[in-house]
């Protein structure tokens, strides 16, 4: 394949994926629940079935029997066969491999993989998949190659940094797993050719000045122009590096 630098994924599990963990994934091709579309440029793509992932890892004590590719995400999965014969899947952590085990709970190792309550885990240890509310599951630190630390520790709360640099409070009672995502390489991916990018459901993305006054506020003119304002979105909005995050998230201070 000309041009296309593919990952290695010369470590992975061939095998079938397990059927009763399999679901059918149906695409919006960025419709909303009207009809409208709200996020450009998505549609087609490679039909998936989606892996349905343990991210409640309250009592789950088992053994690695494969690490395998997952399309619905960057990161690389593991599948676990626990102590009542049962198989699920879980993000895998670099490093783990076939035939480790791995342990959840309150009185466990803080070793690879392994998952235990935030108050439990030493300060300055690297974690992911991390709950923000108790009971509800892990949803912070889940891409691949990334990693939070545990920074401080109260009786209530704990401080993690965020692969973002951002730092976020939490409750001392809610999980997170020791160690750092898989697949670090997916950054360095190289798409190579447009084919693949439509694999993926990407659509081709039209330039504003190639547009129609009717269509983008840089369309139209004699010739080509470059846009005759600052940057904008099609709705007139400034883009390119103003910030438009509105965080209304309560922050508790330790």
């Amino acid at each position: 394949m000309s041009g296309t630098k593919l990952q290695e994924n010369s470590g992975l599990s061939k095998i079938k994926p397990i059927k009763r963990l399999l679901k059918g994934l149906t695409k919006s091709g960025g419709r909303n629940n009207t009809g409208r579309t709200t996020v450009f440029n998505r549609g087609g793509g490679h039909k998936r079935r989606y892996r349905q992932i343990d991210f409640k890892r309250y009592n789950l004590n088992g053994e690695v029997t494969a690490v395998e590719y997952d399309p619905n995400r960057s990161a690389n999965i593991a599948r676990i066969l626990d102590s009542k014969g049962i198989e699920r899947y879980i993000i895998a952590p670099d490093d783990l491999n076939k035939g480790m085990t791995i342990f959840s709970g309150n009185e466990v190792d803080i070793k690879l993989g392994n998952s235990l309550k935030i108050r439990d885990i030493p300060v300055g240890t690297f974690v992911h998949n991390v709950e923000i509310k108790p009971g509800k599951g892990a949803q912070f630190i889940r891409s691949a190659g990334c990693k939070g630390q545990l920074l401080q520790k109260t009786k209530k709360y704990c401080k993690v940094r965020l692969p973002s640099g951002e730092h976020y409070v939490i409750p001392s009672s809610c999980h997170a797993t020791i160690g750092t995502i898989s697949n670090s390489e997916h950054q360095n991916k190289v798409i190579g050719k447009a084919g693949r990018s439509r694999w993926l459901s990407r659509r081709p993305v039209v330039r504003g000045v190639a547009m129609n006054p009717v269509d983008h506020p840089h369309g139209g003119g004699e010739g080509k122009t470059s846009g005759g304002r600052p940057s904008v979105t099609p709705w007139g909005r400034p883009t390119k590096g103003q910030p438009t995050r509105r965080n209304k998230r309560r922050r508790n201070k330790i």
